[in-house]
């Protein structure tokens, strides 16, 4: 508790507040660090830290010989400050001429005691090695080498050190060479007096970075409420008065036992307790004597016996009631926060401001208005009261009455009102920080359900849980009534199973094969066949026929010609839509994913726009908007692509995705995406057609789900080369009343992108009020349904059928893999990367060691099991890292059929050989549901039963 009291004496002063955060790889020393650290404050002892090892540190202990233990066990870190005060009083030279020559190439000359220039050119010693490394090496020696006891002796009264006699006794010299560097070069000083020195308190923020905190997206600082710009004092002041507005940020939620809140642990009884407690033990002894003498007496028996007979069933109802209350209640969320301004007090009235809150709808609520009046509803915000603050202890949690400003907390009760990360104040007028981003995108996808039908709402309830707890998971319901979990790699969904079984539905639970993304696109017409063979002219020959009864299959109406323009017309044939698919260069589609915060904001702002209002962008925002687009400009060059940013129509899918729509209809003049750049030109005023709508939610229906196995469209450009319509009177009121309700408030919010279904159920409202429109309109009405409807299944069709018209090929999410190993192990490395379709890009064997580190891209498809095996194979001495990096083109085509010589040489004519991107491809339509093309059974008439010779 005395600790305690100087921790929360030491949180008051702000300016002596450090937040720091330690960041490295596995295995690289971040718990021995900061059990340094903590043990220089004497919470827990010095002993202690780092001495908690797990079965993967043993085995590199036993790994690891000779010196490398040395950096292993021996935690000692040092600055050049602590040698240069040392030799400065010792060698008589001053501390600032240390500073400046102990590193770099000067030496000591031992005869003229001074400090010379050019160690390396004179073959002498550096200043670092003679005066540092030299030592270090020293003392490692008489105490593991050569077991000098005197002359560690001699070391340590010349340090002015105090080592225990039981660790000078000590059979282990490991455990003598720690107490003396843990001594002589403690962790903790060297770390914490650079943080002192280098890292700034809380009351430093800049105002710069109190600007960036505040805009949230594309919004600039300037566009703000004048009450919410008026915060930006309260965060340069960091003040800690009572009169300062509160401002806290939630970064993350995180699970914790019950057991381990302090207000559920178990305090030592006081004597009036322990006094009540015997009472209450001598009464019910008495009590149990009474019933036991009125059971033997014989006119009470059966009275007696009844009773013994009732009172176990209700004291078991109770029990079992009270232990369900219990494990609904085990697991407890708690935020993890940190206080930029005011004093967050225990019981405090705050308001929770979700990452989509809107800090111009405080303007709608009465002034000077608090948390704990009855206010009215606005969208993402909620008021609460805090329930408990807690010092976060690693494990440990001290529960806390207030935490002022600059201090990491814990705060719970707030799992009601918070889903991952939130903003909590006093003021509404403050704005929502922005959610922290993962570089672990999560893309493996597995449906789960409860073995027993009757456990889904626990199910229900644990995957709502772990969406909670894990930042990086997601939990989706699919159009099928499927619970998908989407995470970052098989480790990750394996954690996440577990987490599912046993903390937080705590039910058998059935998952399905992990569901792999795959993207669609088309590439350019191959000059080479599959035995990269050029093409003849009679291998192109027949090509162009097999393309040409292809298109034989398309239905009646749909008109391809042999540029791959297919014209389509409405069914009432009012509308004729004719579109090109193109692929998009690779540098295209890899600007278009790196940006889709810009497109986004490019798309509110058109939204905007077109309900006449002003939406203000950041001018960085506008800079970056502007460097995208020459970027475009530069990498869309040739006779093709002339003026095609400029005559961008859309991007998908959901309006912001890796595909173009684009304008080429002639004599039509639309606005342009890129109106937030021009909103300062004098341009010239563009007009909308009638259903312009229409086409752009074909396109962005036919991009979220292709023809080949509906999955997403990648880097394909559609151009709307021909729109033509002729509509009758009648129907023009409907036409007008259809089109209303499409631009009714498309929704860019993009909540949750990994919902297939999103789109789908936007277009299905829209078209129920376009319907509902056109019933409004009585006989006008047309009997092929509403004209936009048709349009977009129109512009929907057209533009898969032009996809088809095109080389189709598959896309691949690829991991970006990491191998260490031996190179007695190379071979088997190559071997497993082969056989999982692998490719190595680099080979570099790492510098002081025997170690090769190799980078290789892996299909995510063929990632599950690779760890175990790569490791079986090699005999653990191989060790793999996955990171999800990009989309690849599977080379090979999944429609391919032998056409040339060559190919009928090498492939025969069922080309029965084992193509990668079919096999992906119907595994996706199997999964779905959707027509495979699969022969069972080829020729029938040659089958023959085999009888059992006699």
């Amino acid at each position: 508790m005395i600790i305690l009291e100087k921790i929360i004496a030491l949180q008051k002063k702000t300016p002596h507040i450090r937040n720091l955060c330690i960041l490295a790889h596995v295995d690289h020393g971040k718990t021995t660090l900061a059990d340094c650290l903590v043990a220089s404050n004497g919470i827990i002892s010095s002993r202690l830290a780092g001495k908690v090892s797990g079965p993967t540190e043993n085995y590199q202990l036993l790994a690891n010989n000779s010196l490398k233990m040395f950096s292993f066990i021996i935690f000692f870190y040092y600055c050049i400050h602590q040698f240069a005060e040392m030799y400065s009083q010792k060698m008589g030279i001053r501390s600032s001429v240390l500073l400046k020559t102990l590193w770099g190439d000067f030496y000591l000359n031992a005869k003229a005691k001074k400090i010379m220039k050019g160690a390396q050119s004179k073959g002498k010693k550096p200043l670092f090695v003679q005066l540092v490394l030299d030592n270090i090496w020293s003392m490692y020696d008489a105490v593991v080498t050569r077991r000098d006891k005197e002359k560690v002796e001699k070391m340590v009264t010349s340090l002015g050190l105090k080592v225990m006699s039981r660790d000078l006794r000590h059979s282990d010299p490991k455990v003598l060479l720690s107490a003396i560097c843990s001594q002589w070069l403690p962790v903790s000083q060297a770390v914490l007096s650079m943080v002192c020195e280098k890292l700034p308190s809380p009351a430093e923020i800049s105002a710069e970075r109190v600007e960036k905190l505040m805009s949230v997206g594309a919004r600039r600082f300037d566009s703000l409420p004048e009450q919410t710009q008026e915060l930006k004092k309260a965060f340069l002041d960091c003040s800690a008065d009572e009169t300062a507005p509160v401002i806290v940020f939630v970064s993350k939620m995180f699970a914790v036992d019950s057991k381990a809140l302090p207000q559920n642990k178990q305090r030592p009884l006081t004597q009036e307790e322990i006094a009540q407690r015997r009472e209450q033990a001598r009464q019910r002894h008495a009590e149990r004597q009474a019933a036991n003498q009125s059971a033997e007496s014989p006119g009470s028996a059966d009275t007696g016996g009844a009773s013994t007979t009732v009172a176990p069933a209700s004291g078991t109802e109770a029990l079992s009631v009270k232990t369900a209350v219990e494990e609904d209640n085990k697991e407890h969320f708690v935020a993890f926060a940190r206080v930029y301004s005011g004093v967050l007090r225990k019981g405090q009235k705050v308001f929770v401001l979700g990452p989509k809150y809107d800090p111009s709808l405080a303007l709608r609520l009465p002034e000077g208005c608090s948390a704990a009046d009855v206010l009215p509803s606005v969208p993402h915000m909620a008021c609460c009261t805090v329930d408990s603050l807690y010092l976060l202890m690693g494990r440990e949690l001290e529960e806390l009455d207030e935490v002022p400003t600059g201090n990491v907390l814990g705060i719970g009760g707030m799992e009601e009102f918070i889903l991952k990360s939130a903003t909590i104040s006093t003021s509404p007028s403050c704005p929502p920080f922005t959610p922290l981003n993962f570089e672990a995108t999560p893309i493996v996808r597995v449906a789960v359900e409860p073995k027993h039908p009757s456990e889904m709402p626990k199910l229900v309830r644990g995957m709502r849980l772990l969406n909670q707890a894990d930042p990086c998971a997601e939990v989706l319901i699919q159009e099928t009534g499927e619970h998908v979990l989407v995470t970052a790699g098989e480790v990750h969904l394996q954690r996440c199973l577990d987490d599912l079984r046993e903390r937080f539905a705590k039910i058998e639970i059935s998952a399905s094969k992990p569901i792999i993304p795959f993207r669609e696109t088309v590439i350019r017409p191959p000059k080479v066949d599959m035995v990269n063979e050029d093409m003849g002219k009679q291998q192109k020959v027949a090509v162009i026929h097999q393309v040409k009864e292809e298109q034989t299959k398309y239905p009646e109406g749909v008109q391809v010609d042999s540029t791959g323009l297919v014209t389509l017309t409405t069914p009432n044939k009012m509308a004729t839509v004719g579109v090109r698919a193109i692929p998009l260069p690779e540098e295209v589609t890899r600007l278009l994913e790196d940006n889709v915060e810009l497109i986004r904001t490019m798309e509110q702002f058109s939204l905007f726009a077109w309900e006449d209002k002003t939406l203000d962008i950041n001018q960085k925002i506008l800079e970056n908007i502007q460097e995208f687009k020459v970027k475009l400009e530069s990498n869309l060059q040739g006779r093709k692509w002339r003026g095609a940013v400029e005559r961008i129509w859309a991007f998908g899918p959901r309006r912001c995705g890796p595909n173009i729509l684009l304008n080429s209809v002639e004599g039509y003049r639309r606005p342009s995406v890129w109106q937030c750049l021009e909103r300062e030109k004098e341009t010239e005023k563009a007009e909308i057609r009638d259903f312009d709508n229409s086409i752009a939610s074909g396109f962005q229906l036919a991009t979220l789900s292709g023809p080949m196995c509906e999955e997403p469209l990648m880097g394909v450009c559609f151009s709307v080369e021909t729109w033509d319509m002729k509509l009758s009177a009648p129907l023009a009121q409907q036409d007008s009343i259809d089109e209303d309700s499409q631009t009714a408030e498309p929704n860019i919010d993009n909540q949750n992108e990994s919902s297939d279904t999103h789109e789908t159920n936007a277009s299905s409202a829209s078209s129920n009020r376009s319907r509902s429109g056109a019933e409004a309109t009585g006989s006008s009405v047309d009997c092929y349904g509403p004209f936009s409807g048709q349009l977009i299944a129109a512009m929907k069709e057209a533009c898969r059928y032009a996809f088809q018209a095109k080389p189709q090929r598959l896309m691949a999410a690829m991991y970006t893999c990491e191998i260490m190993a031996t190179a007695e192990v190379l071979g088997r490395v190559y071997a497993v990367l082969s056989k999982r379709e692998g490719r190595v890009l680099q080979e570099e064997m790492k510098e002081g060691t025997d170690m090769f580190i190799i980078k290789a891209v892996l299909p995510v498809a063929e990632s599950f099991g690779f760890a175990d095996e790569i490791r079986k194979r090699t005999s653990g001495l191989a060790s793999p890292q996955l990171v999800f990096s990009h989309w690849e083109v599977i080379s090979s085509d999944p429609f391919w059929v032998p056409t040339t010589e060559e190919e009928y040489l090498h492939f025969g004519e069922k080309a029965d050989s084992s193509n990668q991107a079919l096999k992906y491809m119907n595994a996706v339509r199997r999964r779905k549901g959707l027509y495979v093309e699969e022969k069972i059974v080829e020729h029938a008439e040659k089958q023959r039963t085999l009888s059992k010779n006699k």
